[in-house]
């Protein structure tokens, strides 16, 4: 097994996934997760096969179950590789949010980013932040069905090449500061309001949303935040609600509005940190896919022309335009010319641009060679009714290109390009390039390229047949797709809190050995005496002693404990009756058959 800083190379799609997308990839650090970690996962694992059994889409249950994803203990990444590689998927570990972009790049290459944080205690029902529970028991066991891991792919291609604005970055760091704030334990109240006051400015501001923007919402109403079935009696498949065991439960009652899915959805903006007023039932996964081709139809992608040049002048971001023959331009575009039938005759890009074809830069066409800009002429040349993508070898020297001899080329739009033809360059038997020495372009009175800025590099294609985000090739463009500087939260370990995991520690090495139930205790009263907010370990104890018919006196000690602390927070009154029901659940032979097939 080939690894390198935790991420395995020996899963078949991680090890396809390019640099630029590997280098968000972490350590997932398993040692450091604590017994306080590993007993959250397994109440809201216990928790969730509870309810979801008979609230959430009949996939998941059995996705659970396919993948093998231990109730009792978070799983380890390369354990969740080696499930997800024999439905062709694959799983890296990453910190918190990252890009959009990258995100839905990874899902091109059929790899779920997991984010290896655990939510706190005090988040057990809902994270602002991404964790592995979101990430491991939402995403992982609902991907089992083909239908929707093909979906999932999808969203991934078409996500990758939806245009992206500097304030969708904007938007994208201001949340996750946020996210991250409000996942801290003892974060200052004064800076979570001034981090959410910059998140709603940034909202508001946004002006047109982008394509990702847009293309981010419905995933977020799908991926996310799904509901599928009817409007009457919705079942759940989104990650989002499949992790939170608060919102699954309270997604389905009156109060949040059911929306039938349509493309509609991209208007809906969201808000990552808290629960949603409403959500949209679609009829089955087909329809997902059909409302996503439906808006990807739409996209600079997928039309090009001048609707896409001008998409990509907007984002003053990498972008990258596509010529009818295959020549992909990857740059920073500034101006497009048109001419009187408004359709566009010239692009150009500022700093540095690479030039491309199938998404493999060309050789001597990298950053370097074009690192001030390039311009060039879209459209079809004068004296011949062909696509000059097309046009063969003869047809050129027909119209006076060959090679070390001046050439003049006139174009329908009325550019004129003169002077010495020095290369054709073609691929798969289209003509993609022709360079030029000594050479002027004009349109009109307008000087476009002047024989003294050099060698002159037109790009040959009737039109501009895609245009998309980012590099054609990101590898060699170099393009960093900006790893956050802003690490998520760690939550510091002091002697009291190492104290408290040692008690858990303990707790579940009683209950996994079946041995030293005469411990309970002394434990509990530790407990109460050095954490007496804690109330998890004594869910667990009161959990231990009903199943095994112990020490009906300290039973009752625990269960009054609990009931009190129930009877005083509203957070703790729903998670207490929560576990409590649970314990109730564990007597019934339905259970008993559950827990037969479900993983250990």
């Amino acid at each position: 097994m080939k690894s390198q800083g935790g991420i395995s190379y020996d899963n078949a799609a991680v090890a396809a996934t390019p640099k630029h997308l590997l280098q968000f990839a972490v350590d997932q650090r398993y040692d450091d997760y604590t017994p306080v970690d590993h007993a959250v996962w397994r109440f809201i694992m216990r928790q969730n096969v509870f309810f979801l059994k008979e609230y959430a889409h009949k996939v998941y249950f059995q996705g659970l179950l396919d993948t093998g994803i231990s109730f009792e203990r978070i799983p380890r990444i390369q354990e969740m590789n080696d499930i997800l590689a024999k439905i062709g998927w694959g799983a890296v570990a990453v910190d918190g949010f990252i890009p959009p972009a990258a995100f839905m790049e990874f899902q091109a290459y059929k790899v779920l980013v997991i984010a290896c944080d655990m939510r706190q205690i005090h988040h057990i029902e809902y994270t602002p932040a991404p964790d592995i529970v979101h990430e491991a028991a939402g995403h992982a066991p609902i991907i089992v069905d083909r239908e929707y891991s093909e979906y999932l792919q999808r969203f991934g291609e078409v996500g990758a090449k939806a245009m992206s604005s500097k304030k969708d970055f904007e938007l994208y760091q201001a949340i996750r500061h946020l996210s991250i704030l409000k996942e801290q334990p003892n974060s200052d109240p004064k800076e979570v309001e001034e981090a959410t006051k910059l998140v709603e400015h940034r909202q508001k501001t946004l002006g047109e949303p982008s394509e990702m923007a847009r293309l981010s919402r419905l995933h977020w109403w799908t991926v996310e935040y799904g509901l599928i079935g009817t409007l009457e009696n919705p079942k759940i498949y989104g990650a989002g609600l499949l992790s939170s065991i608060g919102e699954s439960v309270s997604c389905l009652e009156p109060a949040v509005k059911k929306i039938p899915y349509s493309i509609d959805a991209q208007n809906c903006a969201f808000d990552i940190t808290t629960r949603q007023p409403q959500l949209f039932v679609c009829r089955d996964f087909k329809h997902l896919a059909d409302v996503l081709e439906e808006f990807a139809s739409k996209m600079a992608f997928m039309v090009g022309g001048l609707e896409g040049i001008n998409k990509a002048i907007e984002c003053k971001n990498v972008a990258t335009c596509e010529y009818s023959s295959g020549l992909q331009v990857s740059g920073v575009f500034d101006e497009v010319i048109t001419d009187q039938n408004n359709s566009p005759i010239y692009l150009r890009t500022t700093s540095k641009t690479a030039l491309a074809f199938r998404n493999q830069e060309l050789e001597g066409h990298g950053v370097d060679y074009h690192k001030e800009g390039f311009g060039s002429p879209i459209g079809k040349w004068k004296h011949t009714p062909t696509s000059p993508e097309l046009l063969s070898n003869d047809q050129l020297h027909a119209l006076g290109i060959v090679e070390g001899k001046k050439a003049k080329l006139e174009f329908v739009s009325g550019i004129v390009v003169s002077g010495k033809v020095e290369k054709v360059l073609r691929a798969d038997g289209r003509l993609l390039l022709i360079t030029f020495s000594n050479c002027s372009v004009k349109y009109g009175d307008r000087v476009l390229f002047d024989p003294s800025w050099g060698t002159f590099d037109m790009a040959v294609g009737e039109r501009i047949s895609s245009v998309f985000n980012g590099a054609a090739d990101k590898d060699a463009y170099n393009q960093v797709a900006l790893v956050p500087k802003e690490r998520t939260i760690k939550v510091p370990s002091d002697a009291k809190r190492k104290r408290l995991e040692n008690l858990y520690a303990q707790v579940r090495k009683i209950r996994e050995s079946k041995t030293g139930y005469e411990r309970l205790g002394e434990i509990w009263e530790t407990q109460q005496a050095e954490h007496p907010d804690d109330w998890l370990l004594s869910m667990e104890i009161f959990e231990i002693l009903d199943a095994t018919d112990q020490q009906p006196e300290l039973k009752a000690r625990v269960e009054k404990f609990l009931n009190e602390k129930k009877a005083k927070t509203k957070d703790l009154s729903t998670l207490i009756g929560w576990g409590f029901r649970l314990v109730e659940y564990h007597k019934k032979p339905e259970y008993q058959a559950t827990l037969h097939a479900s993983p250990k």
